[in-house]
């Protein structure tokens, strides 16, 4: 079976190659049952869940159109395709990372309340901020504490873009000096 199966894909590909549309679409037509059975199965294997195997088919059918050129004439089919479809499973696996996803709802017995009194990250935060000039102390703290634009900051204080961006590059790097130096 598996050898008829062989002997056919690789006329079918030969003539496709050679310029037989209606052979490459019979191939294509032939092709898309197989690859769903591999990669339904390279997902369980992976006890991969959320990632639609049929989305991973198309890519696997798309580098098959781009790249059959490449398949060797005398070469069996099967392994060229199988290879095409485990490094497409492999890359959607990737996209999709190794993360697990918990709803919400149930973490909400753990979460953490929000504190009602200043923790111990801002104090150090006012800490180190206490150690730059004035000017520089008022740019870093609109920008890097509480994430404001360079224009938003230069319009609240009153100065250039330039000014503010000379301003946070100084205060960082005499915090960075100051910190280094404490260590």
């Amino acid at each position: 079976m598996q050898q008829a199966r062989e002997r056919e894909w690789s006329i079918l590909l030969r003539a496709a190659n050679a310029g037989d549309a209606a052979a490459y679409q019979t191939f294509l037509r032939l092709m898309p049952p197989v690859l769903r059975k591999v990669v339904r199965t390279s997902l369980a294997r992976a006890r991969a869940t959320g990632i639609d195997p049929e989305d991973i088919v198309q890519e696997i059918l798309l580098a098959i159109h781009l790249k059959r050129q490449t398949w060797i004439d005398n070469a069996p089919v099967t392994p060229w395709l199988f290879t095409i479809a485990r490094h497409k499973t492999i890359d959607a696996l990737r996209r999709r990372g190794r993360r697990i996803e918990i709803p919400v709802e149930d973490c909400a017995d753990f979460l953490a309340a929000e504190a009602s009194e200043p923790g111990l990250a801002s104090v150090n935060v006012d800490r180190h901020l206490s150690m730059l000039s004035e000017g520089q102390r008022k740019v870093v703290q609109k920008i890097a504490v509480d994430g404001q634009s360079i224009a938003e900051t230069a319009a609240a204080l009153s100065m250039t873009q330039g000014a503010v961006r000379v301003a946070l590059h100084r205060g960082l790097a005499r915090l960075a000096a100051k910190l280094s130096d404490s260590r």
